[in-house]
């Protein structure tokens, strides 16, 4: 799986409804309205490389409200899990 993290600026009288209609796109898993240089930050799961133009340039570009996005392709993820997942090898639980 592919993720890319598109920020979003909205017009400002919309965001909520640029939001919605941006969450509801195939390969969009996640919106968030946050704050600072962009009003949207959604998450892009797709299969391929090329389905992330597709989701972004053929869907999200396209959405009522949206003045400009700037795309960020992930290499890896990580989160607490995978690095506690990662320093406990070769030790057992104590449980």
């Amino acid at each position: 799986m592919i993720t890319a993290i598109v920020m979003i600026d909205a017009a400002t009288d919309s965001i909520g409804e640029v939001a919605e209609a941006v969450a509801a796109l195939s390969g969009v898993s996640e919106v968030y309205s946050v704050a600072g240089d962009v009003d949207l930050v959604a998450l892009v799961r797709v299969h391929e490389f090329d389905d992330i133009a597709t989701v972004v340039a053929g869907q999200i570009n396209k959405v009522p409200g949206v003045l400009d996005t700037a795309t960020h392709v992930a290499f890896r993820a990580y989160s607490r899990h995978d690095l506690e997942a990662a320093f406990s090898i070769g030790f057992e639980s104590t449980e």
